[in-house]
């Protein structure tokens, strides 16, 4: 589709909807809250895998991106995207032999949490960071000695050592603040004894990365991370205004809107956007007004039950449950204003997850 603008009422639905004002807005709420605390800000482009994004990210401060996986980086590299970290690890053969074709092309740096790994990685041109489990056991090596082992490893392959990666995923979602505040607290008190221990092996540790939309005020205050890897802040989504956040406050800029495809039963109308239109991991959908609940209803359909419902053929808009994967369902972002679609950006980086 290309003839725009079109008013918001004549776009094909389930639909992604964009509003490039709001998320511009929260770009540059984080941008000027890193520089105010002297942090770097490298946000995450695993939330919306887009280069556009990513350049506008980088045009208001921010320092790179991070990825998520590679082939998702080979994607917004070569829609011209320059610096780019990349946050799991790569261990195959072939895999690495892509990163090294990578390296040759824009500043990369990634993670590694074995010493095999490292040492398939000599000559990649790639910068290494020491991955730290924080005790998800997800990725990441799981004491001080072994991080003081991998960054020996590191600099033996004859890599640069580019600094430790600290994600707190677990975290990110702890509803109160209090709460977070105290378990991002005590994450930390962890990770200053790996530092210490790099420290005191003769490790220079130029970068500490990590934090996310959750956690990034608390980080700031504890002053032991140097950059934040934060993603969903410029979306949000139900989960993230379920929580109580601290820092700059954010705009919902991203939805989906549906239409209502039949309404023969009181109380209940079923609208076109079921499990193919939404990530199901953080749960339902909320609609973005009025009082009604959102249920699955199969893989093309979903409900909106209650007594402020919309009517036949009647848009109802929704706030995805968690916008990192809803986004990684949809070919395309149409730009809203108000009730005028103004045009698309792709999802540039939609299924790059090799």
């Amino acid at each position: 589709m290309s003839d725009f603008p079109l008013p918001r009422a004549d776009l094909p639905t389930p639909a992604l909807l964009l509003d490039v004002a709001a998320m511009d807005r929260n770009i540059a709420a984080m941008a000027d809250y890193a520089r105010s605390k002297g942090l770097a800000l490298r946000p995450h482009a695993k939330t919306h895998k887009s280069g556009e994004i990513a350049r506008r990210q980088i045009a208001a401060g921010a320092v790179g991106i991070c990825c998520a996986k590679l082939g998702e980086a080979e994607a917004l590299a070569a829609d011209g995207v320059g610096d780019i970290h990349l946050t799991s690890p790569v261990v195959t053969k072939g895999g690495i032999a892509r990163l090294t074709a990578l390296a040759g092309k824009i500043r990369l740096s990634a993670v590694a949490d074995h010493p095999d790994v490292v040492r398939a990685l000599a000559g990649s041109g790639v910068t290494v960071f020491v991955d730290v489990d924080p005790g998800k056991h997800r990725t990441g090596v799981t004491s001080p000695e072994a991080a003081v082992a991998l960054a020996r490893a590191i600099v033996a392959a004859g890599l640069t050592l580019g600094g430790v990666q600290y994600y707190c995923g677990s975290e990110q979602h702890i509803t109160t603040f209090a709460d977070r505040h105290a378990a991002i607290v005590g994450k930390t008190d962890y990770l200053r004894t790996v530092l210490a221990a790099l420290e005191t092996a003769g490790f220079a540790i130029p970068v500490v990365t990590g934090a996310g939309t959750g956690t990034f005020a608390i980080d700031a205050e504890l002053g032991v991370l140097t950059e934040l890897q934060v993603g969903s802040y410029i979306f949000l989504d139900r989960e993230y205004r379920d929580c109580e956040l601290a820092g700059p406050r954010f705009e919902q800029a991203l939805w989906v809107d549906s239409t209502v495809v039949s309404a023969n039963t009181p109380g209940m109308v079923t609208i076109d956007a079921g499990l193919k239109s939404f990530a199901t991991d953080a749960g339902v959908p909320v609609p973005m007004s009025g009082t009604a609940r959102y249920a699955f209803m199969g893989d093309e359909q979903g409900a909106l039950i209650g007594e402020d419902l919309p009517g036949l053929a009647e848009r109802a808009t929704l706030v995805p449950p968690h916008c990192d994967p809803t986004v990684n369902l949809y070919d395309r972002y149409h730009l809203v204003d108000g009730d005028t679609v103004t045009g698309s950006w792709p999802v540039t980086a939609r299924g790059r997850s090799t």
